[in-house]
């Protein structure tokens, strides 16, 4: 049986779109980000898309990724050729720069000589992508192979010491490839490339705006629900607020949130909930208290991917229970972002885990879904956010697992575990925003390992679990990197937690980022 329909979100509005052709690169969503800072629609599209797949899409432009092999390996990634026969216009970054190169009849070689970091750069044709630009720039490189001759009707615009067709234009066709890597910080005037070939080479039109994005969603969502109902999964978390105030809009008093209590919740988090969605902003609030329901389903669970999806289909089946009750409910809106949808393992990227509102929803689910916030990245839609005019404090709150605390305790879920980890989270949250480190800080927790190890408090020997402390900085979720918190904090967060939360007796900090990490341990 095929999953449920899945409809509002932003791009089925009237945007001009960017395709990213993603060939395995660690930078393909920086990539989509940085068109998107320049208020246009990109998607990310996978390195075996067809020709006839990309023009069904109708994009202004194509970007093609790097990636992280030869284009001469046995098993190279290729494009459909005839994509570059479409007359879209094409910018190839890295290994994309090296494909558009090859497929178009130039050469690529293994030099010997690779660049790995900074280079400066020399441009020596500033039509296009470097009009207005220095002459001299520095640029972050990543390679190998290298084209050492361009396709016949390009002309070489820039070269490094060690590359000598290291930015290539084709006006005429309006083609471009760079060696370089645009999208990432260290290139100086990247965000000017990207920007200039999306205005002179695709001509688009900048109008993804955090305005336009409500305004084409709130259209397709009242077109989609019509006079029907429809019930939001509502956590207090950014992304179901967001999307519940988008749909609220859209909508009125033919939205029903659901706010489900798993037990799993932040300390006090149900009694703030219920002051801001229904005292606050007068919205149709259901609050089903579930803990028990939970807990007893979870039982003995261990595996992390298990947890999820348990959660995932006792969500639905609690929803389903709660519209039973409400006439004409045929929707559930979800606050899906579109890392969830990237990292739960789609055609165009592999599966990282599943996200319990994506990959781990049953096949037989009962609605259809409203997803306005599916093509935002997490910058995005605290934006859009602060458009719809919802209060700092929910739009600048730290990502919170739908899963909840199940997936911050390794291990198997009890009640005192989820207890002791309530404590403790609640202070690692207290003292980093009385730090004023909260908005800095993508995300800050405590994880809770089901072990035990020797401590020793006053005179006596104790057993008890360690907490792990977790801080990361971030953009987007797709990369992070962990916070470097003064000393002085972790002593007083590690001190606290120690003192005041039976059951630990040791406080450590998880200094990886992701990749290879991932932000929660779950």
């Amino acid at each position: 049986m095929s999953g449920p329909a899945v409809s509002g979100h932003a791009s089925d509005g009237d945007f001009d779109r960017v395709l990213v052709v993603d060939f395995g690169a660690q930078y393909a969503q920086l990539i989509a980000r940085r068109v998107r800072e320049a208020n246009v629609f990109s998607e990310i599209v996978p390195r075996g898309i067809s020709a006839a797949e990309v023009a069904a899409k109708d994009p202004v432009g194509i970007i093609l990724s790097g990636g992280p092999a030869s284009v001469y390996a046995e098993d190279a990634y290729d494009i459909d050729t005839e994509i570059l026969n479409l007359g879209i216009p094409v910018l190839g970054i890295c290994y994309g720069h090296q494909i558009l190169a090859k497929s178009l009849g130039g050469t690529v070689a293994s030099t010997g000589l690779s660049e790995f970091g900074p280079a400066s750069l020399t441009v020596t044709d500033g039509v296009c992508l470097f009009k207005g630009l220095p002459e001299e720039q520095t640029v972050w490189m990543s390679h190998n192979d290298a084209v050492s001759e361009a396709p016949e009707g390009f002309t070489v615009t820039a070269s490094t010491p060690d590359a000598a067709v290291a930015a290539m234009e084709n006006t005429e066709k309006r083609m471009y490839g760079v060696q370089f890597h645009p999208e990432v910080g260290h290139t100086e005037f990247g965000q000017h490339v990207i920007e200039r070939f999306l205005d002179e080479g695709c001509r688009v039109r900048r109008t993804w705006t955090n305005a336009s994005i409500i305004e084409q969603s709130v259209a397709a969502i009242a077109s989609t629900v019509g006079d029907r109902v429809a019930i939001c999964g509502l956590s207090g978390g950014v992304d179901s607020s967001v999307a519940a105030a988008i749909v609220h809009k859209a909508i009125g008093d033919q939205l029903v949130c659901v706010f489900v209590d798993h037990g799993l919740m932040r300390q006090g988090e149900g009694a703030q909930v219920e002051e801001t969605f229904r005292n606050h902003f007068k919205m149709n609030l259901i609050h089903v208290k579930a803990e028990d329901r939970f807990f007893d389903a979870l039982e003995g669970v261990s595996d992390p991917e298990e947890k999820r999806k348990i959660i995932g289909e006792t969500f639905i089946r609690v929803f389903e229970e709660v519209a039973e009750g409400i006439d004409n409910a045929d929707y559930l809106v979800q606050g899906t972002l579109y890392p969830d949808v990237i990292e739960s393992g789609t055609k165009d990227a592999a599966k990282i885990k599943s996200h319990h509102n994506v990959g781990g929803l049953p096949d037989d689910i009962a609605f259809d879904l409203i997803e306005p916030l599916r093509d935002l990245f997490k910058d995005e839609v605290r934006s859009v956010g602060e458009e719809l005019g919802l209060p700092e404090d929910i739009v600048w709150r730290q990502p919170f697992p739908g899963p909840g605390l199940a997936v911050r305790i390794i291990g198997d879920i009890t009640r005192e575990r989820v207890s002791i980890l309530q404590a403790a989270d609640a202070i690692v949250v207290e003292e980093i925003r009385e730090a004023g480190l909260y908005r800095e800080i993508w995300q800050s927790f405590g994880v809770l390992p089901a072990i035990k190890s020797v401590g020793v408090q006053g005179d006596g020997r104790t057993y008890a679990y360690p907490l792990i402390l977790r801080a990361v900085t971030s953009d987007d979720a797709m990369t992070a990197d962990w916070a470097r918190l003064p000393y002085e904090l972790l002593a007083k967060i590690s001190t606290r937690v120690i003192n005041e939360v039976p059951g630990i007796n040791r406080v450590a900090y998880d200094i990886s980022s992701k990749p290879p990490s991932t932000i929660e341990w779950e």
